[in-house]
């Protein structure tokens, strides 16, 4: 139960909840298949798949939702295709030229004939809300991804008081400061091998770096000539590696030697005792890693938080 990458939203009130309320909320949208009609659908279904029945996974006062969301796929070429020989057929029993808004009417209803044949293709969202933390954690590649996740909650609960942190000072400046040694790297951080960097100009170009010695002469000359640092490969404490990007995601997150260790260490013979096991060491490492972070990118903005009295 490790995540792969790491969207953080931050709780602007105090708000919690407990495992019985959310799996209460979280049942009136539980996950249920397209119809014959339907192109997508979504909801949420239980975080252990066929080892499970809740939908909410609890440890440690974190808890564990799955977004699950099925998509029908019709290939844009072979509607395009159906189309056209419905669009011919017509022009030449008819003798008439089909105008732009029928040949849309017969796409719709191609589509609605293929779609009881087409293929689905579905798609699980991991997330936890940590209440003690005043953290919402969706393991999301794209800020996208995870607001529709955050929406979808929301929807589900009624109210969801939660953005993205904001830090006092750019992203940008602080990653481009450690790579010109102009900002100390902190002593928990260690700078990989890869970044991204790009002019900030209107037209600016984007160099992608792998394998380089980030503070060499190569990156310096980029950064010497105006480029920013808006990814980097970083290592935290010798336990997790990942890609932070300007908008303080957290990518090909891989999690260390050490804590695979812990998690072998555990004797757990069964699936969900494992499952459980992982997610407790994963929550427990990224509740040190991400208020760790905030504070390297120079200290979080609060000043949107409404904090408990």
């Amino acid at each position: 139960m490790w995540f792969r990458n790491v969207r953080v939203f931050r709780f602007t009130k105090p708000f919690d909840i407990t495992a019985e309320a959310l799996e209460e909320k979280l049942l009136e949208d539980v996950f249920k298949p397209c119809g014959p009609q339907e192109t997508t659908r979504q909801g949420w279904v239980p975080p252990l798949g066929k080892h499970g029945e809740q939908l909410v996974h609890s440890a440690g006062g974190y808890h564990l939702v799955t977004l699950r969301k099925e998509e029908k796929i019709l290939p844009g070429p072979v509607i395009k295709e159906l189309v056209e020989e419905k669009v011919e057929m017509i022009e030449a029993e008819q003798g008439r030229k089909v105008p732009r808004k029928e040949k849309d009417e017969l796409k719709e209803q191609v589509m609605l004939e293929m779609l009881p044949k087409a293929f689905s293709k579905n798609r699980r969202c991991y997330a936890y809300l940590a209440p003690k933390d005043g953290m919402l954690i969706v393991d999301a590649s794209s800020a996208k991804q995870a607001e529709d996740l955050a929406s979808a909650l929301r929807k589900s609960l009624g109210s969801l008081p939660v953005r993205p942190p904001a830090v006092e000072q750019a992203p940008t400046f602080t990653l481009t400061g450690w790579l010109n040694e102009t900002i100390d790297v902190p002593s928990s951080l260690t700078l990989g091998d890869e970044c991204e960097l790009k002019d900030p100009s209107e037209d600016g170009g984007v160099v992608r770096c792998k394998g380089l010695d980030l503070q060499g002469d190569e990156i310096r000359s980029h950064l010497d000539a105006g480029m920013q640092a808006t990814r980097l490969a970083l290592t935290w404490e010798d336990s997790l590696s990942f890609i932070l990007d300007e908008e303080l995601g957290i990518r090909r997150l891989k999690f260390g030697d050490t804590l695979q260790e812990k998690l072998d260490d555990v004797e757990a013979d069964d699936a969900v005792a494992r499952f459980d096991a992982a997610f407790s060491l994963m929550t427990l490492e990224l509740a040190r890693l991400i208020p760790g972070l905030l504070e390297a990118l120079g200290g979080e903005d609060r000043s949107a938080i409404v904090e408990a009295a």
